[in-house]
């Protein structure tokens, strides 16, 4: 590498959003550079749930990793007795991000993009004749820089995101499935307010995680061990034991300064209620591209407060509700058909957010 390369675009991060838009701005003719911190592939702490409007802005590449497709789910609520809710037709697609991840990057590579992983971003600079990104091995510099590094994001400081309430999410990855386990997903709505935890089937292991509020570390390693035990799952091989913040940001919270960009995690366009944010970090990381691709960086901006904002608030709202009210959510979805079946169009990508609060 030389002391100073140059690039049109250069993404760091190399996630759903970023993969996502260091390909649309190469297929518009950019020349794009992707970097990540880690060596590829790598594992990633993700439930690796995929609902309709994620599934239906992926690459075929990244769609064909898809290792279960699933038309019913069981709710508990504070580790009670399960309720089933089923479809007629699959409503939420498992995927293993390791391999989603690597998928994404090879769609961005196979139109043009260049790929560096192992390349820790620690810097970014603007000045009058492009943004600077400093690394370990040399400074590189590009027309417009999109940051998609995630809730630590180096790029998401440099533009000033603003963040209002951060969660820690546990997760195990358990050796085998079983047929209890082969078609169906599970979510139990947690003791403390706004906490639940999740068993997403994939090809061979299961992933059984939880999310809570930071700070409450040793009360969500115990809902963690409860939920595990409350199923039976307690003594399964553990093949990955991990944890990450999950973080959203203020309303109105910037998403560009100058020529940088940030989208997905690391502009904490991340959905309150659910923590759903694949499909946010696709929608973001498009758009991001595009924008950057045909130098129209306010464009951006728009999309993220006319079409991502909104649902950040509606999702808020719902949060509130149900931390005031877990019972309430779960007698919504679990007893009503009405709504039930909101909850399988907002996952099928059927429905937004807004129509689901309803």
């Amino acid at each position: 590498m030389s002391d100073e390369e140059a690039w049109d675009v250069v993404v760091v991060g190399a996630g759903p959003a970023g993969s996502s838009a260091a390909r649309v701005a190469a297929e518009r003719g950019r020349r794009v550079l992707l970097l990540d911190a880690a060596r590829f592939p790598r594992y990633k702490t993700c439930g690796g749930g995929l609902i309709g409007a994620s599934l239906a802005l992926l690459p075929p590449e990244a769609v064909a990793v898809v290792e279960r497709r699933v038309a019913t789910a069981t709710f508990s609520l504070r580790g009670g007795p399960a309720r089933r809710v089923r479809s007629t037709r699959p409503f939420l697609a498992l995927a293993r991000r390791e391999t989603l991840d690597q998928a994404l990057v090879d769609a961005a590579v196979a139109v043009g993009a260049t790929f560096r992983d192992r390349t820790r971003v620690t810097r970014i600079e603007e000045s009058s004749d492009g943004v600077r990104v400093g690394t370990a091995v040399g400074t590189i510099r590009a027309g417009t820089v999109i940051g998609a590094d995630g809730s630590a994001s180096v790029v998401g400081r440099y533009v000033g995101v603003r963040i209002a309430l951060s969660d820690l999410g546990l997760e195990v990855e358990l050796a085998g499935v079983g047929a209890d386990w082969e078609q169906r997903v599970h979510l139990d709505w947690g003791r403390d307010p706004g906490t639940y935890g999740w068993v997403f089937p994939k090809a061979d292991r299961l992933t059984v995680g939880v999310i809570q509020r930071k700070g409450e570390g040793a009360a969500t390693r115990a809902y963690l061990a409860r939920l595990l035990d409350g199923l039976g799952l307690g003594d399964r091989e553990r093949l990955h034991d991990s944890g990450h913040l999950t973080r959203w940001r203020e309303p109105g919270s910037p998403v560009r300064r100058g020529s940088v960009l940030v989208a997905g995690d690391a502009a904490g366009l991340l959905e309150p209620w659910t923590r759903e944010g694949i499909s946010s970090a696709l929608r973001s990381g498009l758009a991001a591209g595009a924008a950057a691709a045909d130098g129209d960086l306010a464009r951006y901006e728009a999309f993220v407060s006319r079409s991502l904002e909104p649902e950040q608030r509606a999702g808020a709202r719902l949060l509130r509700v149900f931390e005031r009210a877990p019972g309430l959510a779960h007698l919504a979805v679990t007893r009503t058909g009405a709504g039930a079946g909101r909850f399988v169009r907002f996952s099928r990508g059927e429905a937004s957010l807004r129509v689901l609060r309803r």
